[in-house]
């Protein structure tokens, strides 16, 4: 609202004129016909010279006026899609629908995730033909077997081996909206959410909030994982995602459900029981958790403490729709595993392994293909969902400028409140203006150009590529008066304790 008033005396007579970042969301709507790029930079006050453009009225699009509304709308989605306040709106849809005034916060969440991680149950569930059987005894002794060794780092591994799926199969597979999951399994996933919700720890920033904000970009990114605005031919003329010719382009992924299903499930449990300090102030505090684990010691207590749970007995119905053979769990645990460690972006070795990987899977020059199909394509997808993962854990630097700064002020007070505590050394307010400029050049934008350079998902990354640079300009702007006002709030809330 603030660039749109300083652009107003810029404009023409009866023209509307767009910032840049309206014009991405028209054209990763599909609109982008509907728009023309003025003939040079216009001098915003405040904000400096801006490339804006033209909204082309009916008579230059030849549009009807009810296309026009049904594209309106279309654009409105991608907004609200692009916020977490979309997910807070469904999660408030779900508590009517079921008639629960009284849901609190963090009940509608829980709610929110059930139907997000439903409808992938019933596609795992389709994908092997509607077998559920929780009554297996040999699976049982198997799962007793699986996460069992010193720490769950040791399981992580460099690539991880998809399940491959034919087209014949694709083909036949059952409508994953004919399978019903049960009301004993859906009433087992509740529980574990609930329980799963509880054991986050009360911090500004790591909390079932920001899990549920991570899980939203996850299914974002998973929904659009291949360009469909293309013409390639992915989609029905139902509007459904046809999976055959989706499985070339994306690696696997999405023919995979148990692949969708452990990337959500890791983005609800990643950072369970997250103390609220960095694991390099675990480490120098010695704590429990840091004897036992080492490094990436909240990543890798999250991991024991979600799975540790989902294996108790009480969740025996849910454990049944996600896998029935040992491979299906022995790779449901890796893909947990290896999501989960992505997002510790500090561990130089796991960095190290990344950026090697990434030159050798997706750099243009010669001889860089890894040998094997099928080799090539886990090694791509393993890395499409490492990077998937980062940039959900961080997407509130790539969505609107007050989603961004408003998830920054949480970070902020919960890193200041360590200091005050006593848990870090230094006062994060004295550096953390230019810390966010460097976290932003050295880490976002390079990720959200990384997620372009992947090929798999769509206008998506242009999109995040945007908000970024333009969260970025804003904050080289206003960050500064920001980190005072964050103060400012930090001694008032502290005063009123």
């Amino acid at each position: 609202m603030n660039t749109a008033a300083r652009m107003e005396s810029t404009s023409a007579r009866n023209r509307i004129q767009i910032s840049q970042v309206t014009a991405d969301l028209l054209s990763a709507s599909g609109f982008s016909n509907w728009i023309t790029p003025r003939e040079s930079k216009v001098l915003v006050k405040g904000k400096g010279e801006m490339r804006t453009y033209w909204l082309k009225t009916n008579a230059e699009t030849g549009l009807e006026p009810s296309e026009l509304k049904n594209g309106l709308q279309t654009v409105d989605e991608t907004l609200t899609d692009s916020s977490f306040t979309s997910s807070v709106r469904e999660a408030n849809e779900i508590g009517e629908q079921y008639g629960i005034e009284a849901m609190t916060k963090t009940d509608r969440l829980v709610e929110w995730n059930v139907e997000v991680l439903s409808p992938l149950l019933q596609q795992i569930i389709a994908s092997r033909g509607g077998t559920v059987d929780p009554d297996d005894q040999e699976l049982s002794q198997q799962e007793a077997t699986i996460g069992t060794g010193e720490t769950v780092l040791e399981e992580f591994v460099p690539i991880i081996s998809l399940k491959r799926f034919d087209a014949g199969e694709l083909s036949r597979r059952q409508k994953a909206s004919s399978i019903e999951i049960g009301e004993k399994a859906k009433s087992q996933l509740r529980r574990y959410l609930a329980n799963v919700a509880s054991m986050y720890q009360d911090n500004p920033f790591h909390n079932f909030e920001h899990a549920s904000h991570v899980t939203a970009s996850v299914k974002k990114l998973l929904t659009r994982i291949v360009n469909l605005d293309d013409g390639h031919g992915l989609k029905t003329s139902t509007g459904e995602v046809d999976l055959v010719d989706m499985a070339g382009h994306s690696y696997g992924i999405t023919s995979d459900p148990l692949t969708q299903f452990s990337v959500v499930f890791s983005a609800i449990i990643h950072d369970m029981d997250h103390p609220g300090v960095p694991n390099a102030q675990l480490v120098k505090e010695r704590t429990r958790n840091a004897q036992i684990f080492k490094k990436s010691v909240a990543e890798q207590n999250s991991v024991e403490l979600a799975w540790g749970m989902l294996m108790d007995k009480e969740y025996k119905a849910l454990r049944a729709c996600i896998y029935q053979t040992e491979d299906d769990l022995r790779r449901f645990r890796q893909l947990v595993v290896n999501t989960v460690m992505a997002t510790d972006i500090v561990d130089k070795e796991l960095q190290a392994l990344r950026k090697s990987r990434w030159e050798t899977a997706f750099a243009d020059a010669p001889g860089n293909q890894i040998v094997g199909l099928s080799s090539d394509h886990d090694c791509k997808a393993t890395i499409v969902i490492e990077h998937l993962i980062q940039a959900s854990d961080v997407s509130h630097t790539m969505q609107h400028w007050h989603i961004y700064k408003s998830w920054n002020q949480k970070f902020f007070m919960e890193c200041y409140a360590a200091y005050k505590a006593g848990r870090a050394e230094t006062d994060p307010s004295l550096n953390w203006y230019k810390g966010e400029l460097g976290f932003f050049d050295f880490y976002v934008i390079p990720l959200t150009k990384k997620l372009d350079s992947c090929g798999v998902f769509g206008v998506s990354s242009h999109e995040y590529l945007s908000y970024a640079l333009n969260n970025r300009d804003e904050w080289a702007r206003e960050g500064e008066h920001l980190v005072q006002d964050y103060l400012a709030k930090y001694e008032e809330m502290d005063t009123k304790q």
